[in-house]
């Protein structure tokens, strides 16, 4: 029997909303947040995605699926404003919405700036809408917390990942050290989790996708959404500024990983 979402869960009475959270890290943030008792809205760009996870979710407690574009900053106020309205709140902020460039265009040689400005627009302009569009409410209640996924390649900038990739990750840390800066006086944290590889779907756009048993050597997204449990249910009185988590066969360390070739 599925655990449903109790009263006097660890979470209960909190509601969260997890961008990107019809698949991977978000969608498995969700589930475990909804465990520990919270009321969970998740968002992503694909209907069917965002059908496929609230469905999954409602089994576990109080989900919701919506349909939005983080890089469209109207579309995301009127998401945040609908979430505040119904459910009187946003305690937890997941920004986990992100992607990078298909194949081998992700490189200087090869890559356009159409390439570049859609990176930029959701890994980093999506994730700074979101979080500008919760902050008042958490300031106003004296209370909140986001987490904000970034990448091993936004501390340890790679060829592989490319640069818009690497500019966009390390951008999430800074956005999430100036949250820190300005409004812990509020009541506010931010945490950067940064993820070496993860078997998640973005993998299928690598130049060479990882083999199956490559994938099963990473870290997973239940991993990740045990590290969301984890900061999410630190007293207030702590914040976990950034945390790095990557699987123990890591290929940046033991090799293995592929070189862009040209097309």
């Amino acid at each position: 029997m599925a655990r449903r979402n109790m009263p006097g869960g660890e979470l209960s009475g909190r509601v969260a909303w997890i961008t990107g959270g019809g698949s991977g890290i978000g969608l498995a943030g969700a589930e475990e947040l909804l465990k520990a008792g919270a009321r969970v809205v998740v968002s992503g760009r694909t209907e069917k995605t965002n059908k496929e996870a609230e469905a999954k979710l409602k089994k576990l407690g109080d989900a919701e699926a919506i349909q939005l574009e983080v890089s469209a900053k109207a579309a995301v106020n009127r998401v945040a404003a609908g979430i505040e309205k119904r459910h009187g709140r946003i305690d937890i902020l997941v920004a986990s919405a992100g992607t990078n460039i298909a194949g081998a265009r992700r490189n200087f040689k090869t890559m356009t700036a159409e390439g570049w400005d859609e990176v930029v627009r959701i890994n980093l302009n999506g994730l700074f809408y979101c979080c500008l569009a919760v902050i008042p409410g958490m300031r106003a209640r004296g209370d909140g917390l986001i987490i904000n996924i970034s990448s091993w390649a936004g501390r340890y900038a790679s060829v592989l990942t490319g640069p818009a990739y690497n500019a966009t990750k390390r951008g999430v840390i800074a956005v999430t050290e100036s949250i820190n800066m300005e409004e812990c006086m509020h009541g506010i944290r931010a945490c950067s989790i940064l993820p070496g590889e993860v078997a998640t779907p973005i993998m299928r756009k690598r130049p060479l996708p990882p083999s199956a048993e490559e994938m099963a050597r990473m870290a997973q997204p239940e991993d990740f959404g045990k590290a969301i449990l984890f900061v999410a249910t630190m007293p207030a009185r702590t914040c976990v500024n950034e945390l790095v988590i990557a699987p123990t066969w890591n290929r940046f360390y033991v090799g293995g990983l592929e070189t862009p070739k040209e097309k």
